[in-house]
């Protein structure tokens, strides 16, 4: 439901205002979040005050709470408990478990195990193939298991590898960039996995060979030379991690357990569409947890939680964003779509923008290409262009400075990799 279906006249027009204003104020937040970390150093008194603002999966959430109230207030209890109501959680509750069961220890155990066996055949050392295999191969899988999923592998690969002590911050950056935009392009190959493409599947007839012919390949270059450059870049900076005395310590993952895992990984991305189903599944995953604890390591509640709190509060306010978006969407020529999507992707979520390109009548196949290409090339600016991104950084931001992710620091480093994107998608 949308506020204008409730509401008429001057009312709507304010709360429509007032929405904005309150979206604007978000990306400010967000892009000012690294500054609360610092304020928490400097008044030790309200550092839990500063430290949860300085939270960027907070930012959205919090401000989705104060848009509430707004509009309980302009319009009555009622009127904001049906707009709530009215949005699509299914998003946030999927990335939520899909992060989860993703990085449960035997999940992590069999990705790191083939990768290493795959390491081994190519003549560079093991820890730049990984590198290179966490920011091409991973990214690519998000065809196959979803891309919160693949975000959530390669973040936890990639950790103590570059997001730690001793690696030029720059290059965590880079790196980063590299990595977000990958991901967002990486889930081209098929027409399930990349929440931008699921939103205008239906509506404009695209499977998945339509997206592997026009879309993925291209794709799939531009990962390829966005890793290779990256980790060229990395390689003198890379070292063996330090190992893991509590995993030393733990007793070996029996194929039966990692297969069920496995199994409870892919039930999950199967019924990704069904919020009841999946997340019946994953009670069914956390009581085998539970049973079988010896071989789990803590499984990532919290940051799942955060993450999907993030999403929420994008959902609820980007509900409001509409009547702005859709006219400028609809007036821009397919080659201004392109660019004007990729820079609208950072400032609101890309699936967004691709579900307000599917409600235009009549927009031809190539302001359609024009539309995806640009969204899915954006999603790597931001931490919130793109649904993955989020997860992504909530499981690395502890490896920078401050423990979180500077927005000029993400944007910087995603400059690059989004212009390979861009002209693989243009030129191509």
């Amino acid at each position: 439901m949308y506020p204008g279906e409730m509401i008429k006249g001057s009312t709507l027009q304010t709360i429509q205002l007032v929405g904005a204003i309150l979206f604007g104020l978000a990306l400010i937040h967000t892009f000012a979040a690294k500054s609360f970390e610092k304020l928490a150093h400097r008044h030790p008194r309200h550092a839990g005050l500063f430290h949860l603002l300085g939270e960027v999966e907070v930012v959205f959430g919090f401000w989705a709470f104060i848009l509430m109230i707004a509009l309980a207030l302009l319009n009555g209890g009622q009127a904001a408990i049906a707009y709530a109501e009215s949005r699509q959680y299914t998003e946030p509750l999927f990335v939520f478990v899909v992060m989860v069961v993703a990085a449960s220890r035997p999940v992590m155990a069999f990705v790191q195990r083939v990768l290493s066996a795959l390491a081994r055949w190519l003549p560079v050392p093991a820890e730049l193939a990984l590198v290179w295999f966490g920011l091409a191969l991973v990214p690519l899988t998000g065809s196959l298991i979803t891309e919160p999923a693949a975000m959530t592998l390669a973040a936890l690969m990639l950790a103590p590898l570059i997001f730690r002590d001793g690696m030029p911050e720059w290059l965590k950056y880079a790196a980063l960039g590299a990595l977000f935009v990958n991901i967002s392009i990486g889930g081209l190959l098929t027409s399930y996995a990349a929440p931008p493409v699921l939103m205008v599947a239906a509506t404009w007839e695209w499977d998945t060979a339509h997206m592997a012919s026009q879309f993925g390949w291209k794709a799939l270059i531009a990962v390829l030379i966005n890793a290779t450059v990256i980790s060229l870049m990395l390689r003198k900076h890379l070292r063996a991690p330090a190992p893991d005395a509590a995993a030393d310590t733990a007793p070996a993952v029996p194929w039966a357990v990692t297969l069920i895992h496995l199994g409870f990984l892919a039930a999950v991305v199967v019924l990704g569409h069904h919020v009841e189903l999946f997340l019946g599944i994953f009670m069914l995953f956390l009581g085998f947890t539970s049973a079988y604890q010896r071989y789990q390591s803590p499984l990532i509640i919290k940051e799942g939680l955060l993450v999907g709190f993030f999403l929420a509060g994008l959902v609820v306010l980007g509900g409001m964003q509409q009547w702005w978006l859709q006219p400028i969407v609809e007036s821009l020529s397919p080659l201004a779509l392109f660019f004007g999507a990729m820079s609208l992707t950072a400032i609101t979520d890309n699936a967004a923008l691709t579900y307000l390109g599917s409600l235009i009548d009549g927009i031809s196949p190539h302001a359609q290409y024009m539309l995806m290409a640009g969204a899915v090339t954006g999603g790597g600016l931001t931490v919130i262009a793109n649904a993955p991104n989020p997860a992504g950084a909530s499981l690395l931001r502890r490896g920078f400075r401050d423990e979180s992710i500077g927005a000029l620091g993400l944007l910087a480093g995603a400059l690059a990799p989004t212009a390979i994107a861009a002209l693989a998608f243009l030129l191509l």
